[in-house]
């Protein structure tokens, strides 16, 4: 199984059980302040010291690893850095300090639907979705039935995805990803999709995930860090204020808010 690495350094796991390994991350993004209102502003700006921008630390020395098999949650609060830091594991983002190393084939659910074209048919949005994942036109043939099957949207398959409702579009995305078997799922609150039967669908498939794949799941809901996951990691101010037993992290969590 190849490793790939990313960031500022390469560090090589000595331990074969470990799927990620992340080493002093750092992440920050810069923010505009003011418009400048063309050149002249700006170079009389600039004169003056003052930027036009600020910067926003999101991540500040994370430091962590995830075994193969483990169902790990990421808790914190909106703006705690725990989406960035999922997306920086996914590769959306390139750390600006420290290091990441994944072991093993890795399947971003981070932004469902990507790719979806309102404008074409269901249908042609199965194979569209599924060449952005890397299928090929006889893979999505061999999968195509099921995937509506799963979804529940049979009927409704050659109409354009503009006349489907948001949930109906979050499902059939949902349905066509879980088709990429990869060694890693990074999951951001995908668990609430659908009415309460489809959820109870996607339960029963990310049950049966445990001890066969490595699952990061970033989620608010402390239900599903108590149900689904083996452990769980608290973020907070982009820093790593918890890390052990889901119960624990979820108390711990819904504390933040008393």
């Amino acid at each position: 199984m190849k490793k790939r690495s990313l960031g500022t350094r390469l560090e090589q796991f000595t331990d074969g059980d470990v799927a990620i390994s992340v080493q002093d991350l750092h992440k920050s993004f810069r923010l505009p302040t003011e418009h400048a209102g063309g050149l002249k502003q700006a170079i009389f700006n600039r004169l003056r010291g003052i930027r036009g921008y600020r910067d926003q630390r999101v991540l500040e020395g994370i430091n962590l690893e995830i075994k193969k098999g483990e169902f790990v949650g990421i808790v914190g609060r909106n703006g705690s850095g725990k989406s960035t830091l999922l997306k920086t594991l996914a590769g959306i983002y390139y750390p600006e300090k420290g290091n990441i190393v994944i072991d093993g084939t890795l399947v971003p659910f981070i932004e469902l639907g990507v790719g979806f074209n309102p404008e074409l048919t269901g249908r042609e949005n199965v194979y569209l979705n599924g060449a952005l994942l890397g299928f090929s036109n006889e893979e999505m043939d061999e999968m195509y039935d099921e995937i509506w099957k799963f979804a529940e949207l049979e009927k409704f398959q050659n109409q354009k995805l503009k006349n489907y409702s948001s949930g109906m579009q979050v499902r059939l995305a949902f349905s066509i990803a879980i088709r990429a078997k990869g060694d890693i799922l990074l999951l951001d609150e995908v668990l609430a999709v659908g009415d309460a039967a489809f959820q109870q669908k996607c339960n029963d498939y990310f049950k049966s995930l445990h001890g066969n794949q490595t699952v990061v799941l970033v989620t608010h809901t402390m239900e599903n860090v108590r149900k689904f996951c083996d452990r769980a990691i608290l973020i907070d101010a982009g820093k790593v204020k918890l890390d052990g037993d889901p119960n624990e992290v979820a108390d711990a969590y819904t504390a933040l808010w008393k």
